[in-house]
């Protein structure tokens, strides 16, 4: 008990006084929710919805990037919350079809610009790109952090689960429109990108941004996976939901969340943690 109370103790002062020279952390999830599906049954959206918010909740999300967020399920997020949010549906650059939002605590920040560019080769109109299945999107926010007096942007995306191509060039995109709208600010990007670290859709997005796994200073917490399907047993070794960062932050702690009740997920994925700092 003693040395416990000693090894809290080191950490403790280590951790305020990065505090005191970094500034105040920036709490970011980054969650793939499942679209509201009535055919899941006992894992459909009404029975999922409060533990998704309660765990945004108790792990102090300044920051929620969320995938395929239907209309319902986009609104339900912001009630009784202190959140804002940049995002439009895939559809039709409205309220069609899933979102890839960005919530943001309201009173911490301040939205300066934002915008939805669509995964495909004509990204300023609702489109499907390449050999996709499906309309993709990444949605993205500059961000006034009044506790810090720091400007940052996050941008958020869920790639196509189909389309090889689509993957590859959704990667280029993203790098293409990241380094346009932020050329010099610190930047986050987020999202389920349906592949695994190996693969050349994610060496494009490692060639100008780091996986904040990989550079977080504290060890990371949690499975390797982050697709369960819904299973409980799931051996969870797929890793296909990220935060990357460029150099504009540090990255104190990273975790796969794994929370669960009664045997059960809250999604069909799980949860990205990351706390970062300018």
């Amino acid at each position: 008990m003693k040395t416990f109370k000693i090894l809290f103790s080191l950490v403790l002062l280590s951790t305020m006084a990065f505090a005191q020279q970094n500034g105040m952390p920036v709490n970011i999830i980054s969650y793939n929710i499942r679209y509201n599906n009535p055919d899941d049954g006992i894992n459909a959206w009404p029975n999922r919805e409060q533990d998704v918010k309660a765990l945004v909740k108790f792990h102090d999300a300044d920051i929620l990037c969320v995938q395929e967020a239907l209309p319902e399920q986009f609104d339900a997020l912001l009630k009784k919350t202190n959140f804002d949010v940049v995002g439009v549906g895939r559809e039709d650059g409205k309220r069609k079809g899933e979102f890839s939002a960005v919530y943001f605590d309201k009173d911490r920040f301040v939205k300066k610009d934002g915008g939805t560019f669509w995964l495909s080769e004509t990204p300023d109109v609702p489109s499907k790109g390449w050999d996709a299945a499906l309309n993709r999107v990444c949605s993205w926010v500059r961000l006034y952090d009044r506790l810090n007096k720091k400007e940052f942007l996050v941008f958020n995306a869920h790639y196509d689960h189909r389309g090889v191509k689509a993957r590859i060039e959704s990667a280029k995109l993203i790098k293409q429109k990241i380094q346009q709208i932020a050329p010099t600010l610190p930047v986050v990007f987020t999202g389920d990108l349906n592949v695994t670290p190996e693969t050349e859709a994610i060496s494009t997005i490692k060639s100008f941004l780091s996986d904040a796994k990989e550079i977080s200073q504290e060890p990371a917490y949690g499975p390797t996976g982050t697709f369960n399907d819904f299973n409980f047993n799931s051996d969870l070794k797929d890793k296909i939901d990220y935060i990357f960062v460029n150099k504009g932050f540090k990255v104190q702690k990273f975790a796969v969340l794994s929370d669960s009740k009664d045997k059960r997920y809250f999604s069909d994925h799980l949860p990205v943690f990351a706390r970062l700092w300018f």
